[in-house]
């Protein structure tokens, strides 16, 4: 015989565990004394068990011993009972309280008899709370040896507390078989799972601002979340459009892009924006990225022009659904006598224990702030990082050029949303006046 545990635990809401699922909470009291004649030691959820005591909050003397065989009965002991147990695992533990401490009682996976006799429960549960320094009011003693399953049976029954446990067990309703447990757990993955895809489809529905994209528009890539921000109606509307009008809407774009930022003049711009048009491919200098915005820094013919970026409009944050609520309490003997108010404890041991920003060209040639003039006051940027700032200027021609770029797409969706996106930029804080006129142009081309 050994003993794993000796001398005293501290006890919550007069309950303690022996846990043996690394993957599971410890059952509930309606869980765990289903269908059981005797109602201090809960057996009914396969490696479990629920042990009840008479004090409420507290040191208890507790003992744990574990036999090759079945040890005699000790006279001694006020109230008795023995179930049967076997472990799902192969590290089987006594747990305080929401895993508070654990001791390893070391049982090999094998079926067991369970005697679980106590002393004081009387006293205990009229003390109620015992501080450190009062005396031990009640006592536990806890015995493992192997035999085959049997039914639960009260041995032994002295105190009140003890009667009024054992008349609650056999008011409960029969544990569910093995079947029934395994189709309650199937519906309850298939519940969590489809719980996880409507906030998965809540969350996706709020970002595309109020409905769900198209599976073409999942795929689009480029800096269609971005757009999102500035017109998700836009975004939509650009999907369900025919290619026709999205080529004429990617092409409006660059114009409006290339006008605002003072570029319509300037003679490569027009060879490039007539390509466009023709659907042509670009020419020199638009066919090589890094020659693009080196030509756009030298040519003497691009206007220095800027404005303050542009910021999209500020939209609520996120509010995810409310889940669902559980209902229905359990009737214990004594007020509290099972737990906090819904009558659970928390997960037990193993649960315990177990933006964007705008796209511009990146290196020297890359757009920087002009100096000497003021940012515009009143309004707040948010970049990825977090840090709040106020909008800065911003070269119109750096941002222009990506909108000629993004009209050339060989795909007419994501050209039009990129050079859209690109536009807005480049308009910075007029984006209102270029977005109104994309969308009277998309709205009357698709009427036609």
């Amino acid at each position: 015989m050994r003993r794993p545990v000796t001398g005293e635990v501290h006890v919550h809401y007069g309950q303690i565990y022996v846990e043996s699922d690394p993957d599971s909470a410890t059952p509930d009291l309606f869980e765990a004394f289903a269908g059981q004649s005797g109602g201090l030691c809960g057996a009914a959820v396969p490696g479990a068990l629920f042990l009840i005591t008479g004090l409420h909050t507290g040191n208890v003397g507790f003992v744990v011993e574990i036999h090759d065989e079945a040890p005699p009965l000790d006279p001694g002991w006020e109230d008795v009972v023995e179930v049967s147990f076997r472990p799902v695992s192969e590290r089987t533990s006594l747990v305080q309280w929401a895993g508070e401490a654990v001791w390893d009682l070391d049982l090999p996976r094998t079926d067991y008899r369970v005697r679980y006799c106590a002393r004081g429960m009387d006293e205990g549960q009229e003390r109620d709370t015992k501080g450190p320094e009062e005396p031990q009011t009640d006592s536990y003693l806890l015995q493992f040896w192997p035999a085959p399953p049997g039914a639960d049976r009260v041995l032994r029954q002295t105190s009140q507390a003890a009667d009024r446990w054992h008349r609650c067990a056999r008011e409960l309703p029969p544990p569910p078989t093995p079947e029934q447990r395994a189709e309650t757990e199937r519906l309850a993955r298939r519940a969590q799972e489809r719980a996880l895809e409507e906030r998965r489809l809540h969350h996706e529905r709020w970002e595309w601002g109020g409905r769900l994209p198209s599976e073409r528009l999942r795929g689009v890539g480029g800096n269609v979340r971005g757009l999102l921000r500035f017109d998700s109606d836009l975004v939509h509307a650009l999907d369900a459009a025919g290619s026709e009008v999205q080529c004429a809407v990617a092409l409006l774009a660059a114009r409006r892009a290339c006008d605002a930022a003072g570029l319509i003049g300037v003679a490569w711009v027009t060879r490039a924006l007539t390509a466009l048009t023709e659907r042509r491919p670009l020419p020199p200098p638009f066919d090589d990225r890094a020659l693009l915005f080196e030509t756009l820094v030298s040519d003497p013919q691009v206007p220095t022009r800027s404005v303050l970026e542009a910021v999209p409009p500020e939209r609520p944050p996120y509010c995810p659904p409310m889940p669902p609520t559980t209902a229905g309490r359990m009737r214990v003997p004594a007020a509290d006598a099972a737990g906090p108010e819904d009558g659970r404890k928390p997960p037990g041991l193993g649960r315990a224990l177990g933006a964007f920003g705008p796209t511009v060209p990146v290196g020297p040639n890359a757009p920087r702030p002009i100096e000497g003039v003021a940012d515009g006051p009143g309004v707040v940027v948010v970049h990825p990082s977090g840090t709040p700032r106020s909008p800065g200027r911003i070269s119109q021609p750096h941002f222009a050029l990506p909108a000629v770029l993004a009209a050339a797409e060989p795909d007419p969706l994501r050209a039009a949303l990129d050079a859209v996106w690109h536009a807005v930029n480049t308009y910075g804080e007029h984006y209102p006046q270029l977005l109104a006129e994309i969308r009277s142009a998309c709205s009357g081309r698709m009427e036609e």
